[in-house]
């Protein structure tokens, strides 16, 4: 049952990254077309955004933080693992960053928005980071 539960959070992971990385690139797309008045393109990345983030990044979340806690109620001794407290830290940071999105996509949406492109080629990168160095305290449990 274990390997089951690790298979789905893997994969409800992979997914929430794809659109951590993807969202981001988005405004940064969203940006540059509302820089240059190209209101046609703005509509389109309105409609993205918010099918990107209500449709697939949060329901990924959500999956990624359920079957993380099943692992974590079937394998309770890594609660005492310094790993894991990093690790989980980084969750949590990410869950920000998630909902920091959602700040972004309703200024947009709004149209209050006035972060630059090169703002958000910069944010883009944050989820870059943590996994890496999620994916690495995951696999080799330095401490």
């Amino acid at each position: 049952m274990y390997l089951s539960i690790k298979a789905l959070h893997l994969i409800a992971m992979v997914t929430w990254f794809a659109a951590l990385f993807y969202l981001p690139r988005l405004y940064v797309y969203h940006a540059m077309a509302r820089d240059r008045g190209e209101q046609q393109a703005i509509d389109h990345f309105l409609v993205m955004e918010r099918k990107l983030y209500r449709g697939i990044m949060t329901p990924s979340m959500v999956a990624v933080l359920l079957f993380g806690g099943v692992m974590l109620y079937q394998m309770p001794f890594w609660l005492s693992q310094g790993w894991l407290h990093a690790k989980l830290l980084l969750v949590a940071l990410l869950v920000a960053y998630h909902h920091v999105c959602l700040i972004y996509l309703k200024q947009f949406r709004e149209g209050r928005c006035t972060r630059s492109h090169v703002f958000f080629r910069w944010f883009n990168e944050l989820p870059v980071i943590a996994l890496l160095v999620i994916v690495f305290l995951a696999v080799l449990k330095p401490f």
